[in-house]
C-alpha cells in the first residue's frame, strides 16, 4: 500500500485512526496500575477520614490522606521498573497531556486549600476534575467504562451541593470508586483479553 497519506482512501483511513485507538487503549490498560493504585489509596483516604471524623470525632482526621505518600513511592517504583516507551500516536501524547494536567490541577487544588483552609468546598472540585480525565480518555478511547464513571461522578458533584461535608466525604470515595477503579479493572480484563486473543 502507498504509504502517502493522500492516497489513502476513507476506510483505510478510518482503520488506521482505529488502530491508533487500539493501541493507546492498550498502553493505557496495561498501564490500569495507576488508575487502580490511586482510585484505592483517594478511596482508602475519603473513608479513613470519614470514620476518624464521625465516629471517632478526632481532630486529626486529615492525616488519613497520608496515605497518598504510598502512592507517590509505588508510582515512582513502579515507573522505574516499567519505563515508557517514546510516544507512538497522537493518541497516546493526547492521553499524557490530559493526565499531566489533570494531575497538576489536582496539586494545584491542594495547594490553593491550604492556603485558604475552605476544605469543606475542595471534595466537589476533585470529583470534577476526576470526571474530566475521565470523560475524556473514555471519548478518545472508545471505552463507555469511563465516560459513564465521569457521568456519575457529575451527578455525584451535584448531589455534594444538597448535603453536609461529612457525607462529601463518602461522596467523593464513591466518585473514585465509579470512576478510577471499576474503569481501571475493566480496562485490565479486556488488556488481558487482548493479550489471550494474540496468543491464540
Amino acid at each position: 500500500m502507498d504509504n502517502n497519506p493522500e492516497s489513502f482512501s476513507p476506510e483505510e483511513s478510518l482503520q488506521v485512526i482505529q488502530t491508533m485507538i487500539d493501541q493507546a487503549k492498550n498502553s493505557v490498560a496495561d498501564k490500569s496500575f495507576y488508575f487502580l493504585l490511586w482510585g484505592w489509596l483517594v478511596f482508602i483516604g475519603a473513608t479513613l477520614q470519614y470514620i476518624l471524623k464521625v465516629f471517632v470525632r478526632t481532630d486529626a482526621n486529615p492525616y488519613a490522606w497520608n496515605v497518598m505518600f504510598i502512592g507517590m513511592i509505588a508510582s515512582a517504583i513502579y515507573g522505574s521498573k516499567h519505563r515508557d516507551k517514546p510516544v507512538k500516536t497522537y493518541v497516546d501524547e493526547g492521553l499524557r497531556n490530559i493526565w499531566t494536567c489533570i494531575g497538576i490541577i489536582q496539586g494545584l487544588i491542594v495547594f490553593v486549600f491550604m492556603r485558604r483552609g475552605d476544605w469543606q468546598h475542595c471534595y466537589t472540585i476533585f470529583i470534577l476534575t476526576y470526571s474530566a480525565g475521565c470523560f475524556l480518555t473514555g471519548r478518545l478511547l472508545r471505552f463507555p467504562a469511563l465516560v459513564w464513571g465521569a457521568i456519575a461522578c457529575w451527578a455525584l458533584a451535584i448531589l455534594t451541593t444538597y448535603v453536609d461535608e461529612d457525607t462529601n466525604i463518602l461522596l467523593l470515595a464513591a466518585a473514585v470508586l465509579f470512576s478510577y477503579i471499576i474503569p481501571g479493572y475493566l480496562l485490565r480484563k479486556e488488556y488481558k483479553h487482548q493479550l489471550l486473543k494474540h496468543e491464540k
